[in-house]
């Protein structure tokens, strides 16, 4: 197999990574303890958790996104453009 059948190249790999590193980061901002019936907590409603690590989460999803998108440079398309006369389409 070589690199012309691959879909992504080496910076795509190493943005999603990246990204995915991104979404980790945001899902540990949003962890904490909880509040319990015997104690209430009000580090549930910190803007870290409410309103940082929501946006830092969304950063990287929208990273990934680009990553996947992200067409590799030096490859072409992989189906040309065939423009048919109507003799050639006759079969003639």
């Amino acid at each position: 197999m070589n690199k012309r059948n691959l879909a992504f190249d080496r910076t795509n790999f190493i943005l999603l990574a990246v990204c995915m590193a991104i979404v980790v980061i945001g899902f540990v901002l949003m962890a904490g303890p909880g509040s319990t019936k015997d104690f209430y907590n009000p580090d549930i409603f910190s803007a870290r958790r409410i309103k940082v690590a929501p946006v830092v989460c969304l950063i990287g999803f929208v990273g990934m996104v680009y990553a996947v998108m992200r067409k590799p440079r030096g490859v072409a398309d992989d189906a040309p453009a065939v423009v048919e006369t109507k003799e050639e389409a006759a079969g003639e």
